[in-house]
């Protein structure tokens, strides 16, 4: 059992064909089969189905992949440093788009302060997304406001964050202060995307009471939730976070839900085999450290 294996099995799995992989790996498709083979008969086991000339992999595979990526993922981080020592380490970093708005800023400054000889490149996606790519070892860490489903992925909490159901001046739940849940029935509203962890809290809110609200827009956009909302295109549920200068201004109006606590926290995340070098345990000790320090202050 060998990298070469591995790489060649995560091939497979990704483009779901062995002649794919071998093109894309550049080696013939009889050293693929081979190679799978020999994976197979070293633990026993059959790594994928084959029906109708079709690969489906099988759950000791899968089992297999989550060990391979992140193995893979390690050598080549070890082959990377120890060949490359004089250059910088790289961190790659994801966010969601409420944590990437309100709260990344202000820990990559006091992380990159004291580390200037890592880089960090971030990605911003749903939290759907950011664990997939976590899984996957596309990321060293991820910082989310959603749930982390699987159990494969270490999550830590650093924040606590509320949604706000608000509306425009000029819509007609502008003058309330408070409304029962079910006044949001068939309602035109503007969410976030499937996958995200705004949208599912608020989701799961509406399951328990029963009620459907008008899925107006769909967007991954927080400014242009807030502009659509201000034009009163509909209402929408979102971080407080995002909103206060809104607020302030008066160019939207937040509404209490009676009896419904819209309240989560962010996570930092990382895989459960991910080996935490000293800039990652410094930016995981960054997020906890800059997160309680503007928890603090917003209390104050």
């Amino acid at each position: 059992m060998t990298i070469r294996h591995l790489k060649i099995f995560i091939a497979v799995c990704e483009y779901g064909k062995m002649s794919t992989a071998a093109k894309k790996l550049h080696i013939s498709q009889p050293s693929v089969s081979q190679a799978i083979a020999q994976i197979e008969q070293y633990y026993g086991i059959k790594l994928f189905e084959r029906l109708s000339k079709k690969l489906y992999i099988t759950e000791a595979g899968q089992r297999l992949l989550n060990y391979a990526r992140h193995i893979v993922a390690l050598f080549d981080e070890i082959d990377k440093n120890m060949n490359n020592e004089a250059k910088n380490i790289t961190l790659k970093i994801g966010a969601t788009i409420t944590v990437g708005t309100c709260v990344l800023n202000d820990i990559l400054q006091s992380f990159e302060s004291r580390h200037e000889d890592v880089e960090t490149k971030i990605f911003i996606q749903n939290t759907h997304i950011i664990e997939e790519m976590i899984l996957r070892s596309e990321l060293d860490v991820g910082m989310v406001e959603g749930d982390i489903k699987r159990q494969d992925i270490v999550k830590i909490p650093i924040l606590s964050d509320e949604l706000v159901l608000v509306c425009s001046s000029s819509h007609e739940l502008s003058k309330f202060k408070s409304i029962d849940i079910k006044k949001l029935q068939n309602l035109d509203f503007i969410l976030r995307e499937k996958g995200s962890g705004t949208r599912e809290l608020f989701e799961n809110a509406l399951d328990r009471a029963g009620v459907t609200v008008n899925e107006k827009w769909v967007c991954n956009n927080s400014e242009a939730i807030k502009n659509a909302v201000i034009n009163n295109q509909g209402l929408t549920v979102i971080s407080k976070m995002l909103v206060e200068k809104e607020l302030k201004e008066k160019k939207l109006h937040t509404i209490s839900i009676n009896n419904v606590k819209l309240t989560r926290k962010f996570h930092v995340a990382y895989h459960k085999n991910k080996y935490l070098s000293d800039p990652l345990k410094s930016f995981i000790q960054t997020c906890i450290h800059c997160s309680r320090t503007q928890e603090t202050a917003c209390r104050s």
